[in-house]
């Protein structure tokens, strides 16, 4: 594990750190969880949000990078190198004061993610990795049966594979914070996480596990098999798998497949 995360990944972490401590002392609750615009990828966006990524965008671009973002979407200064950034990952439970958000994000040249960092917003505890470089280790577990899974909130659509995969399970957990939920594969404590077919995961949501899942030894897969790429169109979505082996990946991919309903099966697996 290289001992220090890229600069520019750090600058934006302290960044999103500093603009979350300040919008805490300053705003209250309902303050913070009320909806300032529509984000760029096509959902409301809290004040928490919009001050968090504010600081973040500042800290990138003064870096002579660009930013890929879930609010603002692409800003471009020119450069060969984007930070795909979720500033604030588990918008709700940051403006209520639950202590379960991060800051996470991924460094990307020339459409090839290279480095990643995610960081604990209430702690300041960080992970990082470098693309080919090993860090940290899964647990290698294999089978369902066996696993501790982290699951999304079921919604209508995804009810019965939801609760097929909960079903199966060892130990189920709901955090609502995907970018926490991946590092805690990442760390051992947890053997899968997953969107059970509800494609509610978007490129910020799974950007940094893309680096930080590999180089601890596991997976970051497609319920639907679409492949996972650098893409500036932040409506785009995946039910994202990030799991200790390929083996539990596909047959947590498989029972939810199984317990989709067809009208609302994702088109166009690649």
């Amino acid at each position: 594990m290289s001992s220090r995360p890229h600069p520019v990944l750090a600058e934006a972490a302290d960044a999103a750190r500093r603009a979350f401590l300040a919008a805490h002392e300053r705003f209250d609750r309902e303050e913070l969880a009320a909806t300032v615009m529509v984000g760029a990828d096509g959902t409301p966006t809290m004040l928490i949000d919009q001050l968090v990524e504010d600081a973040v965008i500042e800290a990138a671009v003064q870096r002579r990078v660009n930013v890929l973002s879930e609010e603002r979407g692409f800003v471009d200064v020119g450069s060969a190198v984007t930070l795909v950034a979720d500033p604030v990952d588990g918008s709700a439970n940051a403006a209520a004061g639950v202590p379960l958000a991060c800051f996470s994000g991924a460094l990307a040249v020339d459409g090839t993610f290279t480095d990643a960092l995610t960081s604990w917003l209430h702690t300041d505890e960080r992970w990082w990795a470098v693309r080919g470089e090993r860090s940290r280790r899964v647990s290698g577990q294999a089978s369902v049966a066996g696993a501790a899974v982290s699951l999304l909130r079921p919604h209508r659509r995804n009810a019965d594979a939801w609760w097929a995969v909960s079903s199966a399970a060892r130990r189920i957990r709901v955090l609502s914070c995907s970018t926490l939920d991946a590092v805690l594969v990442t760390t051992g404590a947890v053997d899968v996480f997953l969107d059970a077919g509800s494609d509610t995961h978007r490129l910020v949501d799974l950007a940094a596990a893309m680096v930080l899942a590999p180089a601890a030894g596991g997976v970051v897969t497609d319920v639907w098999e679409r492949p996972l790429e650098l893409d500036l169109d932040l409506t785009r979505r995946w039910s994202g798998v990030v799991a200790a082996t390929p083996q539990l990946a596909a047959e947590v991919s498989a029972l939810v497949r199984a317990h989709v309903p067809a009208s609302s099966e994702a088109p166009a697996r690649a």
